[in-house]
């Protein structure tokens, strides 16, 4: 049984499609070249971090999609190397929430400054109207994070 593609009162989004344009585009953002050589999941760590408020443990497993104890190797690495810190939770003194350091918070601008480096001679190659609908489409896909985050709680 096959899933239907589109929705919209006239099947005007074909998810399908938009799934494979977003995967295409994310397959090349996530290999530019950067300054800092850290892994995928180190990076992805200091982001979901520095986007947010501190997490549990628990929630960061599940967000990175890995397995707590591997997590739990990664921000003990992490936290040697001073990119985070883990604090007692004020909700509950057993439990740890895992802080971004300054030092990581760098990394993570440093990252973000890199990848717009890399993307604006591509964007500038794009037509004026293909700028304009990319801009359109910008508040459309922070509302789809938003809704994502309001779903995964």
């Amino acid at each position: 049984m096959t899933t239907p593609q589109h929705v919209g009162e006239q099947g005007d989004l074909d998810v399908g499609e938009f799934t494979r344009a977003i995967e295409n585009f994310n397959r090349y953002y996530i290999r530019l070249p950067v300054v800092q050589k850290l892994s995928f999941t180190t990076l992805s760590v200091l982001d979901t971090l520095a986007s947010g408020e501190p997490k549990r443990l628990t929630e960061l497993a599940r967000t990175e999609q890995i397995s707590q104890p591997g997590l739990t190797q990664l921000v003990t690495r992490l936290e040697q190397d001073g990119l985070v810190e883990r604090r007692p939770d004020p909700r509950d003194g057993r439990a740890v929430l895992v802080h971004i350091t300054e030092n990581g918070r760098q990394i993570w601008r440093s990252r973000h400054e890199d990848r717009v480096r890399h993307l604006l001679p591509l964007i500038g190659l794009l037509t004026p109207e293909e700028r304009q609908s990319i801009a359109a489409a910008l508040p459309v896909l922070t509302r789809l994070v938003e809704l994502w985050s309001e779903v995964e709680r």
